[in-house]
């Protein structure tokens, strides 16, 4: 989105240090502010204090802000403002739809809702996340779907690791913890001795005390760096996302645009990804033994099948180019919108 902002604008970045690597963030130095961030009370009020300083100084048309807290220190610093710029935010994935207490879901829905009134359009990156925010109330008016997108996957022939080719080879990419449905997931290879599957596990554990006992038939390969995830996908026969629950999916799509087929619960946006029995299979994830026999009746002949059809869905619906020109159109229809008592005047962008 950045180098294909920065082309046809003058775009800042705004980020946490928490998790950022200057040298990797596609922006020059001098257009890029990173505030001290860690999620603690005492260094909300610094970041905030941080971010209201730059904002002061561009004076930007549009801010278009990503991710919870992100969003809660933004529009925090607007709320009482009767003069900003232009803002869209996009959670990334709403807290209110986690697997927790639904007290905490009706807290983060009733915040989300009341800085809802500082935002001009709200993206979400789903069909399914649309839904459910309307239904705990956010505004229907403000509320766009602009599904996520990757580009095209670097070229890179050489693959990582020697599989095994006679084995149907199966790759899960992501943490190793609960919302992921990692557990699920070594539960059913530890009860079922698949004899023809194969399974490599890329990530790890975020929480210190969480460990697990890896089954015979998987290998757990570890951390691998972001540049690197599409050569583990080719070297494998399909990708598996068992998630709880997933705000979108993006190890689905990179899995699609490298031809490899998705097996993915249903979950989140996942059945908006995956289509049963054309570019992958859903589960249901309360019902074990749907996953169980997915995977015994797999085939490599229908997995490449099934690969081939990923890819043209890709290019269909998850290109990067998709979301680009989306989310342009929709800064200019945000800056040409007239404005309720909330909004503001903002100048023609250029």
């Amino acid at each position: 989105m950045l180098r294909y902002q920065s082309e046809k604008h003058d775009i800042y970045l705004i980020a946490s240090e928490q998790n950022s690597n200057s040298k990797t963030l596609q922006i020059h130095s001098d257009r890029l502010e990173l505030y001290p961030y860690k999620r603690s009370p005492h260094y909300f009020f610094r970041a905030m204090q941080s971010i209201h300083r730059k904002i002061k100084e561009i004076n930007p048309d549009i801010v278009h802000v990503h991710g919870t807290f992100a969003g809660f220190f933004l529009r925090t610093l607007f709320f009482f403002k009767k003069k900003r710029p232009v803002v869209i935010y996009c959670s990334h994935g709403w807290a209110f739809l986690m697997d927790t207490s639904s007290w905490k879901r009706k807290v983060f829905a009733t915040v989300e809702r009341v800085l809802s009134l500082r935002t001009d359009f709200i993206i979400h990156i789903s069909k399914h996340e649309y839904e459910m925010a309307l239904q705990y109330g956010l505004s229907a008016k403000k509320s766009v779907v602009v599904y996520n997108g990757v580009s095209d996957a670097p070229s890179s022939p050489a693959v990582p690791f020697d599989v095994k080719r006679d084995k149907i080879n199966l790759l899960y990419v992501g943490r190793f913890d609960r919302q992921k449905g990692f557990d699920l997931l070594l539960e059913v290879f530890k009860e079922n001795r698949f004899t023809d599957v194969h399974l490599y596990l890329v990530g790890d554990t975020v929480l210190k005390d969480c460990d697990y006992d890896y089954p015979s038939n998987a290998v757990k390969i570890g951390w691998v760096d972001n540049s690197e995830i599409d050569r583990y996908m080719k070297a494998c026969d399909a990708v598996i996302v068992p998630s709880r629950w997933e705000g979108f999916g993006i190890v689905a799509i990179e899995a699609l645009r490298n031809k490899k087929p998705v097996i993915a619960s249903n979950r989140g946006a996942l059945p908006e990804i995956v289509q049963h029995g054309v570019n992958g299979y859903i589960f249901d994830f309360d019902n074990k033994e749907a996953l169980v026999n997915i995977i015994q009746g797999l085939s490599k002949q229908q997995l490449e099948w099934m690969g081939e059809n990923g890819e043209e869905i890709f290019y269909e619906k998850f290109h990067s180019n998709q979301m680009n020109t989306q989310i342009e159109r929709l800064y200019m229809d945000a800056l040409k919108k007239q404005g309720d008592r909330y909004s503001v005047t903002v100048k023609k962008y250029v």
